[in-house]
């Protein structure tokens, strides 16, 4: 686990919160988002905790350029406010999760727990943005159409089902479930695995 905010206090705030905590383990921390991609380098985490809003490099640009390199580490966007443009613009980004920063503490922990499975946690409000995004596209067709099988993963993704969850259930590797949902998303246009279960809940596929 990395922390990577630009203000000392909320990085200790929520390392002392998650060392509590026995399944997590903070490895490190960074103040902006330049030293946070570094760090990413360096200690190779699981799971990033990134501010939005940071001096030097912002939340975004670090976000980006950790997932170019490391599409495997999972990283949950935290900001102050809600603003249309940077939540898809993280979710687009490679972010698992978006979260406010006045949000529970237990709830940071679920976004995170949530992250490290492969699953996605995101705000009651920036849930309700995306659901009234994907109502405005509801008639939207694929660039390509879906197959058998990416419809069978795409209706278990609007069960909130883990890669993990959706390769027992079909009995592929978890390799293979990743796969599947980086080709919905491309052939649906949509950003995260939110906005895919989403579009299967309004186009009736569940």
């Amino acid at each position: 686990m990395l922390l990577v905010d630009d203000h000392a206090v909320v990085r200790r705030g929520l390392r002392g919160f998650l060392e509590l905590l026995n399944d997590f383990d903070v490895v490190g921390e960074a103040e902006n988002g330049r030293e946070g991609v570094a760090a990413a380098d360096r200690l190779a985490p699981d799971v990033i905790l990134m501010d939005l809003l940071m001096p030097e490099m912002g939340g975004l640009e670090a976000i980006a350029a950790i997932k170019q390199e490391h599409p495997e580490i999972e990283i949950v966007a935290v900001t102050s406010f809600i603003e249309e443009e940077k939540v898809t613009s993280a979710l687009e980004a490679g972010a698992s999760g978006y979260l406010l920063k006045d949000a529970e503490a237990e709830e940071v922990a679920q976004a995170i727990r949530a992250a490290y499975h492969g699953e996605v946690h995101l705000d009651p409000a920036v849930s309700r943005l995306l659901a009234q995004r994907m109502r405005a596209r509801k008639d939207a067709e694929p660039v390509e159409p879906l197959t058998g099988r990416e419809k069978e993963v795409l209706s278990q993704l609007a069960k909130g089902a883990s890669n993990k969850e959706i390769a027992y259930e079909l009995g592929i590797t978890e390799r293979t479930a990743r796969t599947h949902v980086s080709n919905i998303l491309g052939k649906l246009g949509l950003a995260s695995r939110t906005q895919a279960a989403l579009y299967a809940v309004e186009h009736k596929l569940v």
